[in-house]
């Protein structure tokens, strides 16, 4: 598969969602000690950080602009611009103590921070564990442990009882299409859903691979033959649903996927599935026990 073509179109996606999810570096190699959380400025620059913070109990100088229903307790917080390419002007008018975003724009945000003078932070929401430490890091500095443990809590008992659900059961084989319109993009087990399906039981069909998205190759997929294909639309979710839809029909190959002929194409819904962690997890896990094991 071509990777450089896929790097395109991924950073062409990120452009068009406003929750995202790359390696994580901390802006400081200590930990910082426990800071009064009313005595900060803090600025949170996507939607799914946004959620966490208002989860936490904490309040935001500053929040990301989004199509997406913010917290209500951020009602009049100012708007600090899209995630992928936050207004440094704003930003630095709010004199924020720390700024928030998360590791897959830190490739191209970090710098831009830097050169303007912000402290920021890049979160790791790539997975449900990362997410859960990245959910106690920020309870132990801003002093919401309690509130940070009863959301892992929460979490953890998802898994258990996703695991006693699971048990016996054979392993549905599963292929992950992330779009936006025009193009698509396969997901690995090293994505945000990838890892959502990894812990329903599923079985990615991409493996060995480093990366988290993938150009797609519609002849190497087939080989591959999953049960399950899951087809996540971003940015414009009708728009790509459609152009899912004509990819389906236009072109013969996918004729051949069983789980095609078994009428095992599920889309998955954008609120619920978005390409960083976010707390609709639960939910999520929820979603995908039904599409991988319909029958039980």
């Amino acid at each position: 598969m071509n990777k450089r073509i896929a790097a395109v179109i991924l950073a062409c996606l990120l452009f068009m969602v406003t929750g995202c999810s790359a390696q994580q570096t901390q802006a400081s190699e200590q930990e910082p000690a426990q800071e009064t959380a009313s005595q900060q400025r803090i600025v949170s620059t996507t939607v799914a950080v946004t959620q966490m913070m208002d989860a936490l109990d904490l309040d935001l100088v500053g929040v990301p602009k989004s199509y997406k229903q913010l917290p209500k307790r951020y009602a009049g917080v100012t708007e600090v611009g899209n995630p992928m390419s936050p207004s440094m002007e704003i930003v630095k008018s709010l004199d924020p103590s720390e700024v928030l975003s998360v590791t897959t724009l830190e490739y191209d945000l970090a710098p831009v921070f830097k050169n303007a003078g912000v402290s920021a932070s890049f979160l790791d929401l790539t997975s449900m564990e990362k997410m859960n430490e990245s959910i106690m890091s920020l309870g132990s500095k801003y002093g919401r442990e309690k509130q940070a443990q009863a959301i892992v809590d929460k979490y953890k008992e998802k898994l258990a009882d996703i695991k006693k659900r699971t048990e016996g059961k054979k392993s549905p084989t599963v292929l992950i299409l992330l779009g936006v319109p025009g193009s698509y993009l396969v997901a690995t087990e090293h994505s945000y859903i990838g890892d959502l399906v990894r812990l329903a039981g599923g079985v990615n069909v991409v493996q060995g691979e480093s990366v988290e998205y993938l150009a797609s190759n519609t002849e190497y997929l087939q080989q591959s033959n999953p049960d399950v294909i899951l087809r996540a639309a971003h940015g414009m979710p009708d728009e790509v649903i459609k152009m899912f839809d004509q990819e389906f029909q236009k072109n013969d190959i996918w004729k051949h996927f069983s789980a095609v002929t078994n009428k095992r194409v599920y889309d998955l819904e954008e609120e619920l599935f978005g390409t960083t962690g976010n707390l609709e997890v639960v939910q999520a896990l929820d979603a995908l026990m039904n599409m991988l094991y319909p029958n039980s």
